[in-house]
């Protein structure tokens, strides 16, 4: 497959697409199990869940909104729908940012704090069936490895 951009152009071969299209289907299906899960077991999705534990790492429980949608990768309207939701749930409040008017923080309430404790060991045990205890220790440690080249820095991630 040739791929063109502006003048340059890449041959993608068969094996790299291949290893591509592997990589989407997995975290698709990996996604798509906790998605499940999660909404059985507690009634959260999966988005819900991340925002929770991203706040939930983060210091004083709480994050600037546009620092929250990159981290979740959805969009600021996204993220807004979102938190709009989850604080109707009592999960989540809004907090003005002291030193910036137009600002807002979204805060991870006490019922927020419990929900995604209990939300956890199903996370984690989907974790470990889905991806984790697929592989073993060796495949763990390149996997993380090629990984880290493509995500030097990691962001902060409470999981």
């Amino acid at each position: 497959m040739t791929v063109t951009a502006g003048e340059s152009k890449q041959v993608v071969g068969s094996e790299e697409l291949a290893l591509w299209h592997v990589v989407r289907r997995a975290q698709a299906r990996v996604t798509r199990a906790l998605e499940a899960e999660l909404l059985v077991e507690h009634d959260l999705a999966l988005a819900s869940y991340d925002v929770l534990a991203q706040l939930s790492g983060a210091p004083e429980r709480r994050l600037r909104m546009n620092d929250l949608a990159e981290r979740v990768m959805l969009s600021r309207s996204g993220l807004t729908r979102l938190v709009d939701r989850l604080q109707r749930e009592g999960l989540v409040e809004r907090a003005a940012c002291a030193d910036d008017a137009r600002g807002l923080f979204a805060v991870l309430t006490d019922d927020g704090a419990v929900r995604l404790a209990e939300a956890t060991p199903t996370y984690m045990r989907g974790v470990r069936a889905q991806f984790l205890g697929v592989l073993d220790e060796r495949e763990l440690r390149r996997c993380a490895s090629a990984l880290t080249k493509l995500f030097p820095d990691p962001d902060p991630d409470p999981d």
